[in-house]
This record gives structure tokens, sequence and C-alpha cells, in this order.
């Protein structure tokens, strides 16, 4: 009955979704059709197919249904309940069906606004087309190559070994499930990170949708831009927070040391960031100077397919990542969609150029419009080194046969400047007038925060930091940071005269009431918390392999570690082998750790989770590498400062997130750029 259930809801979203893409053309092409009656049965339709679907799904998790192949093959009935919810995205089907979910909640969204405008909206009615489009593709999937409700026809020892696409079949129910991937049940991370980045990816279709609607309706200026503003920002802030969340957890479970290796899973989540940043910042150029239109819709475009390519790199097969699905004919389809959609896109957008193209010149490089144009020019090479990174090992080996892999040392090479030079570009940005910059107005704006960096960094050489990276990215990172922090301490000091106010209020009064630019100014502050975090946890970082006896200590970096004794102990859905250590400096006891080796139940192989001692200074981090009945070998690491790479990535996704929440017009507001003295 489960998979009867959930097939239905499934189909009912699926033609939901072409009723949706079809009364959608149809009200964009006539005015005439009321978008709101019209497009409202095929959204609900869509919404409650997908919300019936994740809550079948769900639930028959939690039930221990065996009887469907996927729960059979992803869940068990020992597995804890936290990690029984996350089993409905750990694995193929099931991620697909969230990402419908998520689909059909920005469909609602942008409906929303559809319905609550008074007069015909062709540009809303398209976008909702487009959408229909995109969801009936993803709904198509799970009908088809990528059915979570395949009922199980034939058992194995242990979870199903056969499935039958076809609800209705007799099915049996296996005995016991095989549980979830052993990586993907061991940190709490796992039920929180696939979902951030399932918002941030599907997002993204929202901007898309309605430049492809503008496109179709040869519809030049910004109106697509000021609908799509908010789900766009949103959605990068979603993406942010996934993409940090997902080098935590790698940090917490790998074991390797690291958060990020330049996987070509990790980079499939990047790509679409980097262009999205992109975008985020010519959208403003184009909201006030009416420029880079044309610009725009190719980074929107861009986004959207590689929000698609990364989700075919991850559950086609094509790589073989801890982050990746197994080999799946879900492949093709992704693939072949990825071609339509750059080829239809794309081609709409060449037949529209001469709508779309014209717009106002560049006055001066010396200008904010400049400045955008130079961090769009940064971010965009960024995005083709990944791209570039990630594809040629996967295109020579297709072609040529040849098995060549592009490892850490390419992209750190290349991945270096190029942030540095974008965390120029970040602090220069809101100090630069439009239109054209006096270099006595910049200069004066940006004297203070650059002696203070370069402070910092002489300060940082005299006690012995020396690398060369490690002084110019401090000095890039504390350079934006105190250009953010004068524009906040000049523009409240304004207001706090005018209303007579103390100055923390004032802070409070100028962020509160124009959270939009301070939303942004706070991520940028997040992303240079996370520039020292990289820099320092890179730069300085002490790594020592250790073998110890029961009773002995070895030291690392001014740290005692203390090997206590094994230990042992059987938990209902794993069996745990680990070292009990303790962690002291200069004879005070800090920490008891227990790095250990985790055997989930029907799996053979044992995992090794690392422990990590955490503070201000920065983490002691132990690796299992082997453990003996007489020996212990540990790698030991310490990280200063790297709790800054979280805290920095997520008050930079986190920042805006709360500027749409808290953004709230009023008559009486003070522009920060007006109190900062720049000009619009």
């Amino acid at each position: 009955m489960t998979a009867i259930i959930g097939s239905i809801a499934v189909l009912a979203a699926f033609i939901s979704a072409a009723a949706l893409a079809v009364r959608g053309f149809l009200a964009m092409r006539d005015p005439s059709v009321d978008a709101r009656e019209s497009l409202k049965w095929p959204v609900f339709g869509v919404v409650a197919g997908a919300l019936v679907a994740m809550s079948v799904l769900e639930i028959a998790i939690l039930m221990d249904d065996f009887s469907i192949e996927y729960i059979a093959n992803n869940s068990a009935s020992t597995t804890p309940t936290l990690f029984k919810v996350a089993a409905g995205w750990a694995a193929l089907e099931g991620s697909i069906v969230l990402w419908g979910l998520v689909l059909a909640i920005f469909v609602y969204t942008v409906y929303r606004q559809v319905a609550r405008r008074e007069e015909a909206d062709q540009l809303g009615a398209g976008a909702l087309a487009v959408l229909g489009l995109i969801t009936f593709f993803f709904f198509g999937l799970m009908l088809t190559v990528s059915n979570p409700f395949r009922v199980c026809v034939e058992i194995a020892n242990v979870g199903c070994f056969e499935g039958s696409n076809l609800p209705w079949a007799d099915s049996i129910s296996a005995f016991e499930g095989r549980g979830p991937n052993a990586l993907l049940q061991n940190h709490i991370l796992m039920a929180v990170h696939p979902p951030m980045l399932y918002f941030g990816y599907v997002g993204m279709s929202v901007p898309y949708a309605f430049a492809m609607a503008a496109l179709m309706l040869g519809m030049s200026g910004s109106q697509w831009l000021q609908r799509t503003r908010a789900w766009t920002l949103v959605a990068w802030g979603f993406l942010t927070v996934g993409i940090v969340l997902g080098g935590w957890w790698s940090y917490e479970v790998l074991g390797w040391g690291g958060y990020w290796a330049w996987d070509p899973v990790e980079n499939a989540s990047f790509l679409p960031w980097l262009i999205a940043t992109a975008f985020l910042h010519s959208a403003v150029v184009q909201q006030r100077r009416g420029m880079l239109q044309a610009w725009n819709f190719v980074l929107v475009i861009s986004t959207f397919s590689l929000t698609i390519l990364g989700t075919f790199l991850t559950r086609s097969g094509v790589i073989v990542s801890v982050h990746s699905f197994t080999q799946s004919p879900i492949g093709p389809a992704l693939l072949w969609f990825l071609m339509i959609i750059l080829v239809a896109s794309f081609g709409l957008f060449v037949a529209r150029i001469h709508v779309v193209a014209s717009s106002p010149r560049l006055d001066s490089l010396a200008s904010r419009e400049g400045v955008f144009l130079l961090n769009n020019l940064l971010l965009t090479v960024f995005a083709i080194v990944v791209l570039v990174g990630t594809l040629y090992p996967m295109f020579l080996e297709a072609f040529g046969g040849a098995e060549v892999g592009v490892g850490r040392p390419f992209f750190d090479r290349m991945a270096i400047p190029i942030s540095i030079a974008l965390l120029l570009a970040t602090a220069n940005g809101p100090v630069t007038p439009y239109r054209s910059a006096k270099g006595s107005v910049v200069w004066e704006r940006l004297r203070t925060p650059l002696q203070l960096a370069l402070a910092g960094a002489a300060l940082g050489v005299v006690l012995g930091n020396r690398s060369p990276i490690l002084v110019i990215g401090t000095v890039a990172a504390t350079f934006l940071m105190f250009v953010i922090l004068r524009n906040l301490y000049v523009a409240a000091r304004k207001v706090a005269r005018k209303r007579e106010m103390a100055l923390p209020a004032a802070v409070l009064h100028v962020t509160r009431n124009d959270a939009g630019y301070w939303g942004g100014q706070f991520s940028h502050f997040g992303i240079a918390l996370l520039a020292f975090g990289i820099v320092f946890s890179a730069n300085l970082t002490v790594e020592r392999e250790i073998t110890l006896v029961p009773g002995e200590t070895g030291t690392v970096a001014g740290y005692d570690i203390t090997y206590l004794e094994p230990f042992s102990r059987t938990e209902p859905h794993r069996t745990v082998r680990g070292a009990a250590i303790e962690v002291s400096r200069g004879g005070d006891v800090l920490s008891y750790e227990e790095p250990r080796l985790n055997t989930y139940n029907n799996s053979s192989q044992a995992v090794a989770t690392p422990a990590v001692y955490e503070s201000l200074k920065g983490d002691v981090y132990l690796s299992l590498r082997s453990l003996n009945p007489d020996t212990v070998v540990l790698g030991v690491f310490w990280f200063p400062f790297i709790w800054l790479v979280w805290v920095g990535g997520l008050i930079a996704g986190v920042a805006v997130l709360w500027s749409r929440l808290v953004r709230k017009p009023t008559r009486d507001n003070v522009p920060v750029a007006q109190a900062v003295g720049d000009e619009r």
C-alpha cells in the first residue's frame, strides 16, 4: 500500500507539472488568461504530490517497511532515528524525492507572488511554465530510472536483491535492511548538509525561469531581476551554508585532517556558487545603471546549468567520490537534460540578443561598475579553472583511455592568487562611487583600513610568521574587514548625530534600515573570517604521526597526548573500538578524546572516525591510523584558528538570509551609501 500511495503521489505531481507548463505558456502568450486561477490547481497538485511522496517515504523508513527496495537497501531496524530520517535523502532515489519537494516549495512561492499581483502577469506565468518543465523532468525521473517506491520482489540475505517499478507487483519484505552507508550515519551534519545544498541548488531555478520568460517575451530591463532578487539571495545563502557544513562534515568524519580536497563533487557545488556570486554582483549594476543586461542572462543560465552538471556528477557514477552515489541509469537522463538546457537557453538568448544587448556604456573603469566588472572577471576565471580541472580528467579518460588526475597542487596554485585578488576587489567595491571615482576620495576611505592591515601583517612577521602567502592573505582579509568596519562606523556615527542616539543603537538602526546592503557587507565580513581560517590553518598546521603504548605520552605543538587504554563497546547499530586519549598542556588536563573505529551492522569494513579537541586557539585533531593490542598509531594535527572557517562561512550565508528576514523599507531610512558619503 505504501508503494502505491507514493507512486500515485509522484504521478499526480508529474501530471500537474505538465499542466503547469502548458497553462503557464498559454497565460504568458495571452494576457487575458487569469494566471491566478489557471495555474492554481496545477501548482497545488505539484505541492501536494511532492509532500505526500516525501512523507510516505519517511514514514515507511521509520516503520522499517523493507518491502520497498530503497528502504531495504538504505535503512535498517537498528539505524538511529535521526539517520533513518536522513536515509530519506542519503541515497540516489530518495535524494531526487527531496529535490522534488524543494522544487515544489519554490514553485509555490513563485505562484504566491503571481497571485498577489492584480494585473496580468505574463512574466510570472512564463516563469511558472519553465518551472513546470523542470518539475516535469524530475518527477519523470521518479517514475522511471530513479523510482523510490520500487517494490522488492527478490530478497537477499540482507536487503533487497531485485525490485519492480510496478507498485502493485507481489512484493516480499526483506528480513533486515542493509542500513545507510557507514560514512553517512556517524555525524549529525549528514541530516543537515544535503537539504541545505538542495535549497541552494534548486533555488537557482527560479531566477533562471524568470530569465527564460523574459527572453521569450522579448523583455529588456531589470524587471525580472527585481522579481527574483529575494530568491537568488536565499538560494545563495543556503548554498553557502550547505558548502560550509559539507566541509565541516568532511573534517569531523573522514579523518584525513582537512575539509576541502578539490574533490570533483565538492567542485560541483562550488562552481554554481562562484557564478551565482558573480550574478548577484552584476545584477546590482544592471538595476543601478542598466548595464550588463546580456551578461546577466549568460550568468543565470550558466548558474542553473552548473547545478544540473553538479547533479549529474554526483548521481551518474562517472566519478568515484565519498560524496557521489553509485552508478545509475539516471546519468544519461541528466546529461541529456543538461544538453537540452544549454542548447535551448543559449539558443533563445542568441535569438533575443538584439533586445538585451543594448545598455549604457561604462563611464570609467575607476568606478564601482569597474570594480564589479573586475569582481565578475575574477569569479568567472575562477569558475573556468575549477571546471577545467574537474572535467579534463574525465574527458581524457572518455576519449583517450588515459587516467589522469588533476590534484590539489593545481587547484591551490590557481585559486590562491585569484582569491586574494577577490578579497581586495571586494574591499574596494563599497567605497568606490558609481560612474567615476576620484582617487583622493577612494584613498581617504581606504587609507586607515590599509594602514591597519599592513600593521597587523608587520606584527605577524615580527612574531615569526613569514610565509609570503600567510602575510599577503592576512593583509587582504584584514583590509576587507577594516573597510567594512569603517563604513559601519561612519554610517552609524552620522545617524547617531542626526537622531541623538547612542552609537550601538545607531548601528542597529543603520543595519536594520538598510538590511539589503548590510547583509551583503556582513557576508563579505564572513568571507574575510573564512579567509583567515584558511590562511592560518593551511600555513601554520603542525602534523605528526606518533606510536604509543598505554601510559605513554607524545608531544605535538606543545600539547601532551597520552594514550590511556584501548576500549571496545557494542551499540545497537555498530561496534566501536578505539583509544582513550588524554589531551593536556603544561600539566593541565584539557580533554579526554576517543578516536575510534566503527564497524556498522551488515558491513564488515571498519570506518575510522577522528576525535577533535576544539578551542579558540585551534583544534587538536586525532586520527586513528592503527590500533593493536599493545600500541596505537595516531595522526595528530594542530590546526590554529580553524574554527574561523566554519564561523566565517556560516556568517557569509546566514547574513544574506538575515537581510531578507529583517528588510523593512521605511520612509525615514538613511541609505548607507549616503551616510558614508557615497554617490547614488
